[in-house]
């Protein structure tokens, strides 16, 4: 399991994902790790601090 200098990553879903059919997070100190509920083995996706904040503040503002 990968790790941060303080222990494992702590992988997290959003809270509005009624499915499993999401992806989920981590804050591995710098920016985020994303990868597919569905298939956890495979690679993650890194994301740079700035992009990450850009998609959180979209997404608080976002309308679905």
């Amino acid at each position: 399991m990968p790790e941060t200098e303080d222990g494992p990553l702590i992988w997290k879903t959003s809270t509005y994902t009624d499915s499993g059919s999401c992806v989920e997070w981590a804050r591995p100190g710098f920016g985020a790790l994303v990868r597919d509920t569905k298939c956890r083995q495979r690679a993650t996706v890194p994301v740079s601090a700035p992009a990450w904040q850009e998609f959180v503040n979209w997404a608080k503002d976002a309308t679905v």
